[in-house]
């Protein structure tokens, strides 16, 4: 069996000067290149996920909560849609990407699909993958649903702390205490 790095949602739109930025975004999408490269011996595959909206209801809002709803993001056929230009060797270098809420909100990349409709936990099954990596964007969003759904469907689940970013400090360490609670290994380097 093998273990496959996640890169979760490391888009323009989350990073410095997009729509839904979240700070330190940017440094992330950098660190993930760098981590990638130094450790491509490490990984039996590298996917990434993508929020790919077209209509997702009401996850868009002009006024939004920041908590179920948010401004528009990721929309289809926007510059905001694509993945960062610091991670852009990474994610063509990567064995699929799945790509989430075109027509709901969506936050776990397990919720996500290829091209051809494949699920990431099929997808990884078939590539016999038991081990998974979770970097990205956000730490107390995407990457926690996405490291939650892989624990709950058997996975062995590591969350690399130092190549995520949060919204906010506040829900972030709860997203750490959640990884714990779903025995999900968070590593603090």
């Amino acid at each position: 069996m093998g273990r496959a790095l996640v890169i979760v949602d490391v888009q323009n739109d989350f990073c410095e000067g997009g729509s839904l930025a979240v700070a330190g975004g940017i440094a992330v999408a950098e660190r993930i290149t760098a981590y990638a490269v130094d450790h491509a011996g490490d990984y039996d595959q590298v996917v990434a996920t993508a929020d790919w909206h077209v209509d997702p209801g009401d996850h868009w809002s002009k006024t939004p909560d920041c908590v179920h709803s948010w401004p528009v993001h990721c929309e289809v056929g926007t510059p905001g849609a694509d993945f960062r230009a610091e991670v852009q060797p990474v994610i063509a270098q990567a064995a699929a990407i799945f790509r989430k809420g075109q027509y709901e909100a969506a936050y776990s990349g397990f919720e996500g699909a290829t091209e051809v409709g494949t699920g990431l936990a099929e997808w990884l099954h078939d590539h016999e993958i038991d081990e998974v990596d979770v970097v990205g964007i956000a730490t107390d969003y995407c990457v926690r649903a996405t490291a939650l759904d892989s624990a709950g469907a058997g996975f062995g689940t590591r969350v690399l702390l130092g190549l995520t970013a949060g919204v906010a400090p506040e829900s972030t360490a709860r997203a750490v205490q959640d990884f714990a609670a779903a025995g999900v290994t968070v590593v603090r380097d």
